[in-house]
């Protein structure tokens, strides 16, 4: 996600719009039409959209407010059609820090992994009982951003202010850094996204800038980092490099092996890259104006979460623009890869 400068995730209310698109998309749908998921009231600012690998709901939490306030950030669950099923409030949180929850994936039970950016807590909700827990905290310094499993039950964090990922062992614990380089420094936005390749065998990563010699600190990037037999990190590769100001931010792959990149900086689009790297198109064709054709502009998209063929965007509207705060439905006419969650997450 893009970062915020000041406290923030007030009690927002996320309302789900009526007629909303069914989760696998209607078949007479052209690519790229866009439709408002749900609208996300004040303050709204949701960063990532997570669908469950168990039930198929959707979630989001609400994230950093640049404006500032000292309200608990909220969990929002919504049935793949847009539904709003329940909420919950986030425990724990320091309001007078900068605070917001992602929902980054769940375990093998179905239980949901939140990163806070306040306490930089790596926390789990289960969901049938609402009870929170915590299962893992970053050092100081730190912001957790994304997290995925490994094959193990491995949790890998990406870190927004420092150049690491962090590995928090089966069943939590302690973090340790995991694999650092040079290119994981963010000139103030760092590495967003990370996913498990389809072969297990590599994460792919979003880097929004870096400050890393012979990079050009105004462009973004997508990284394969390579996993071994034994655990530990391979060969960190380029794959794509970005244009000036569009901050790379959360993904999805296709089952074709494209990437679904959000752009969260001053352009506004998607970015469609294919698996050797080579940028394929971007929607809308037109940079900065968001016009997506829906009823709300893309504005800082943040995500593009597979839920059948469309990818779920969540619109953070980071100036502020309040109407703007909502997720929204664009149609990519293919399925994504599943999100790898192995039996082991989770467990102890």
């Amino acid at each position: 996600m893009r970062r915020a400068f000041a406290a923030a995730a007030a009690l927002a209310v996320l309302v789900p719009l009526a007629g909303s698109v069914p989760a696998t998309g209607a078949a007479t749908r052209a690519k790229f039409d866009t439709r408002v998921f749900a609208r996300v009231a004040r303050p709204g600012y949701p960063a990532y959209v997570h669908v469950s690998t168990t039930t198929g709901r959707v979630y989001a939490g609400t994230y950093t407010n640049p404006q500032g306030d000292t309200q608990r950030s909220r969990v929002y669950e919504w049935t793949p059609s847009g539904a709003l099923l329940r909420s919950w409030t986030v425990p724990g949180q320091d309001l007078s820090q900068e605070h917001g929850v992602q929902v980054a994936t769940n375990d093998a039970a179905g239980r949901l992994v939140l990163l806070e950016k306040s306490t930089r807590r790596i926390m789990r909700l289960n969901v049938r009982t609402g009870r929170f827990s915590t299962y893992s905290r970053l050092p100081s310094g730190s912001i957790p951003n994304y997290a995925a499993w490994g094959p193990t039950g491995a949790l890998y964090v990406t870190d927004y202010a420092k150049g690491v990922i962090w590995r928090v062992p089966r069943g939590g614990g302690t973090a340790r850094a995991w694999f650092r380089d040079p290119r994981l420094a963010g000139n103030e936005f760092g590495t967003t996204g990370i996913v498990m390749g389809p072969a297990r065998k590599a994460f792919y990563l979003t880097q929004q800038t870096t400050s890393a010699p012979g990079f050009d600190p105004t462009k973004g990037y997508l990284f394969r980092l390579g996993l071994r037999a034994d655990g530990r990190p391979g060969a960190l590769r380029l794959l794509w490099t970005s244009g000036s100001t569009d901050l790379p931010d959360g993904f999805g792959i296709g089952r074709s092996g494209r990437f679904y990149i959000s752009l969260a900086g001053l352009t506004n689009q998607l970015a469609v890259v294919a698996p050797d790297g080579t940028e394929l198109r971007r929607f809308p064709g037109t940079p900065f104006t968001g016009d997506n054709g829906s009823a709300i502009p893309f504005d800082t998209p943040s995500s593009a979460t597979f839920s059948g063929r469309r990818v779920l965007v969540a619109n953070q509207s980071f100036t502020g623009d309040t109407t703007h705060h909502a997720i929204l439905d664009v149609y990519v006419g293919e399925e994504g890869m599943p999100i790898y969650v192995p039996r082991s997450a989770g467990v102890r």
